[in-house]
């Protein structure tokens, strides 16, 4: 069955959906997106994401021609009409077709491009992975130091994605010049040493992960230790346990880095724990 999908006002079939080649998304990445997730039905913290995208958006001087509102309207009635009960829904905005091609920002009257689509994916919150846990390597972090802007220009954590496939494992850890660990490719990156929770701070060299406050924040409520700071990939690799976090993944375990078996090699407690508070929490605040 083919999937209704949003462009500018209009759901459509996707096999419908149309979007100028002169659209700058197109031309120069010059567009940020959000990523909701969707159990039974119901969307996961929308308003974390939406005030992210207005952040991006502002960062980037550019401004969304739909209001928060109308976006988690489309938001639901894609949930709805794509019959979504575990899953996700992408949204993208741009700024835009000015036309023609340009390194120079149009007017900023120019109305931007908004396009939206689901993505169904049932064994979401009972995902196998998070039952064997992440492996993952190290690469150099090579991208743009405005990572906490969420823009579309996903190459490099492409390219990470695809060294960690070709590598046999499922993801990989950015390293700065420093040594020290940054983030996934789309996740946020942590270690577990005892009680305590071990995470980057927020900064422009990571995306501020609204799943990431989340978590943090029951973790703080669940009585363990926060510390934002940065760690390296021998540090990692002698800790209890290692997780990830994202909307698509939510608390996913890592038990190896770069061949090294982290605690046991199995997913821990602490990680295990969080992902069953996280689940639980968001689904009781789901909209």
């Amino acid at each position: 069955m083919s999937r209704t999908v949003y462009v500018n006002g209009d759901y459509l079939p996707e096999a419908e959906a149309k979007v100028s080649i002169f659209d700058r998304g197109f031309l120069m990445a010059d567009g940020v997106y959000e990523v909701t997730s969707v159990l039974d039905g119901k969307l996961i913290d929308f308003g974390g994401h939406a005030k992210r995208l207005a952040r991006s958006l502002a960062e980037l001087e550019m401004t969304c021609p739909v209001s928060e509102a109308e976006l988690l309207a489309m938001h639901r009635e894609l949930v709805a009409r794509n019959g979504i009960e575990q899953g996700m829904i992408y949204l993208q905005v741009t700024r835009g077709n000015p036309g023609d091609r340009s390194f120079l920002f149009p007017d900023p009257s120019l109305p931007g491009t908004v396009v939206a689509f689901t993505q169904n994916v049932p064994n979401l919150a009972d995902a196998p992975a998070a039952k064997v846990g992440f492996k993952v390597i190290s690469i150099p972090d090579l991208r743009w130091s405005r990572v906490d802007i969420k823009t579309v220009q996903l190459l490099y954590p492409s390219m990470g994605k695809v060294a960690a496939k070709k590598a046999g494992v499922d993801d990989s850890w950015f390293v700065d010049e420093a040594g020290s660990v940054t983030e996934g490719t789309s996740n946020n990156a942590y270690i577990v040493k005892g009680n305590r929770i071990i995470t980057r701070a927020l900064g422009s060299d990571i995306l501020h992960g609204i799943t990431r406050a989340a978590v943090l924040r029951f973790a703080a409520e669940a009585q363990f230790e926060v510390e934002e700071r940065a760690f390296t990939i021998a540090e990692a690799q002698a800790a209890d346990e290692a997780f990830s976090t994202a909307a698509s993944i939510f608390v996913m375990p890592v038990v190896e880095i770069d061949g090294a078996a982290v605690g046991t090699g199995k997913p821990g407690p602490v990680a295990v724990r969080l992902r069953e508070i996280y689940l639980d929490e968001m689904r009781k605040a789901a909209i």
